[in-house]
């Protein structure tokens, strides 16, 4: 019997492919008999992708194309269909978002929010699935099959819910606000995805969004955990591989009727 979840030899992007869930999918993928191309912001040589991949080294290839540079994306994707042909499979994973640590105006009230950061966060995580679905999904469309997967966030379906962040205020005396430009970057997401489905639905490119709750780290301060976890229902955060089966599901042929939709894994949140 053929096995629809299988991967083995499709060729597959991932963006962001060395960042936190990035390395998980990539190595996944790879593992599962995929042919993964890394595309990453950063220089990595063949020996570094041999060491955070041990074995898997033939299998993974890593080139240097950011998300906001279209020429970069158009080269990598040239050189990787001349290898691996034409891929099978896009996951749009890289993304960035304001970090807990950053400055008081990165973390300030609306107001007062400064453009060049709403303008840096928009510009990968939106505008950058926007390029790389133009340059590689053109290829796809023309070979008449595809998958691009789009990775969301519950914030892209849900406002952040800025109570969770109130213990800041009271631990450091200023206050701390969500910042706007990661959420309407992954809610923008989810429409960029329904329009390309419909879009390359008659070329049979298949284009979905997965949209993940909180994965477990040793960077959150354990009062936000604390507070988050009481608005969980499964009362958890998720393990850094959970959202690995999905990437799969969606990368296989177990879902070739699946087009313009939005995946949920966020253990319960958004469903309160």
């Amino acid at each position: 019997m053929k096995d629809i979840f299988s991967v083995r030899d499709k060729v597959i992007i991932v963006t962001g492919g060395l960042g936190q869930l990035g390395t998980q999918f990539t190595d996944w993928l790879a593992q599962n008999g995929a042919r993964v191309a890394v595309y990453s912001r950063r220089p990595f040589t063949a020996e570094e992708t041999e060491r955070k991949f041990p074995g898997l080294s033939d299998r993974i290839r890593v080139f240097h194309a950011s998300v906001q540079d279209k020429a970069a994306l158009e080269a990598a994707t040239d050189a990787l269909i001349a290898s691996w042909g034409v891929p099978h499979v896009l996951i749009n994973n890289a993304g960035i978002d304001s970090k807990p640590s950053g400055s008081a105006d990165q973390n300030g009230p609306f107001e007062t929010y400064p453009r060049e950061y709403w303008d840096e966060i928009i510009d990968v995580n939106l505008t950058g699935v926007m390029q790389c679905c133009q340059v590689v999904g053109a290829h796809m469309a023309a070979s008449g099959r595809g998958s691009i997967i789009n990775v969301g966030s519950m914030y892209g379906m849900v406002s952040p819910n800025q109570a969770l962040y109130a213990y800041r205020e009271k631990r450091d005396g200023v206050p701390f606000i969500k910042a706007v430009s990661y959420a309407a970057s992954k809610a923008g997401l989810l429409n960029l995805t329904r329009y390309l489905a419909t879009y390359w639905a008659p070329k049979n490119v298949r284009v979905n969004t997965v949209t993940f709750g909180g994965v477990k780290t040793a960077s959150f301060d354990p009062e936000f955990i604390e507070a988050f976890l009481q608005r969980v229902p499964l009362g958890r955060q998720a393990e850094i591989d959970e959202f690995n089966g999905v990437v799969q599901f969606l990368s296989s042929d177990a879902s070739t009727y699946m087009t313009g939709s939005n995946v949920v894994v966020d253990g319960g949140f958004t469903a309160w």
